[in-house]
């Protein structure tokens, strides 16, 4: 059996690899062999090391491949040998020189402000359980940047009227109070009236039209629905709204520690990647208001 054929065979037999990441493995080592042949004229293994790595490497940026894809790749290559020097195929591993291409960082999208305004003061809601539900599903996304599951998860005794506040359970069952306006409680009560009417033997704040338990994609086609009709950013999902929640906080001048706590962050790190859309609105600014811009 060739030796990429018991790598795979080993693989397989990891409870932590899926067939999908198999397959995936399969096809980097067929792409990486084929190089080898074709570019080197090499077919043993033990011939290749990190120079002729770093030049597949950079065969694949010349065919613009993305570096996620390159780095993944790369993984391939670096559990592979990993093998080899295991069951003393290879006796050294090229990958240890091998540094990974900088992946490019994407900002969170975002909805403008103006288009917030559209959402929330400009579109109607039908004045039933659905649209109240509706429209408190959207105004929470956008006033506490919680979290899909944080918010299917929600009871009604997750509410608390007289402190305004709400208590969610996020990630690693980790509990946090997020605070609430006064607007925002209003609308709560009103719904949570409705809700107190509707025969369920679930305790859950938010329900679908059947009266059963939020799911997952029931909540994105809400959301995708609403924002569809205010924006045009190519991502309207859940969490677009929670990245619109941080990045308003922040252009208004809210402290990052206090955003990080908010969304349940569990380092600051995590919560920074938002100020890059602050700086972008900064740069902006100035080229428009400086005398020299």
């Amino acid at each position: 059996m060739p030796i990429t054929d018991q790598f795979l065979d080993y693989l397989t037999h990891q409870k932590r690899y899926s067939s999908h990441t198999i397959t995936a493995y399969k096809n980097d080592l067929d792409q990486f062999y084929s190089f080898l042949s074709t570019d080197y004229d090499i077919s043993n293994i033990t011939a290749v090391n990190s120079t002729i790595i770093r030049s597949w490497i950079v065969a694949l940026l010349e065919e613009n491949i993305s570096t996620n894809s390159i780095n993944r790749k790369i993984s391939t290559l670096k559990t592979y040998f990993k093998y080899l020097q295991k069951n003393n195929v290879v006796t050294e591993n090229p990958l240890l020189k091998i540094v990974a291409p900088k992946t490019k960082k994407t900002l969170p999208v975002f909805v403008k402000e103006k288009e917030i305004e559209q959402l929330f003061e400009q579109l109607t809601f039908e004045d039933t359980y659905e649209g109240y539900r509706d429209q408190l599903i959207l105004e929470l996304f956008y006033s506490t940047g919680m979290r899909l599951s944080e918010l299917i998860a929600l009871k009604i005794s997750s509410v608390n009227i007289h402190e305004s506040n709400l208590k969610v359970l996020g990630k690693r069952n980790k509990e946090r109070i997020i605070p609430f306006t006064n607007q925002l409680n209003q609308q709560l009560q009103k719904y949570i009236e409705y809700r107190t009417h509707i025969e369920s033997e679930l305790d859950f704040l938010f329900l679908t039209n059947n009266n059963k338990k939020l799911y997952p994609k029931f909540v994105y086609r809400l959301v995708n629905t609403y924002l569809s009709l205010v924006t045009k950013i190519s991502k309207k999902s859940p969490h677009v709204l929670r990245h619109t929640f941080a990045t308003h906080m922040l252009n208004k001048g809210a402290d990052l520690n206090a955003i990080k706590e908010i969304l349940g962050h569990a380092n600051l790190s995590a919560t920074q990647v938002y100020t890059h859309n602050t700086i972008e609105k900064l740069k902006n600014i100035h080229q428009q208001a400086h005398p020299k811009a």
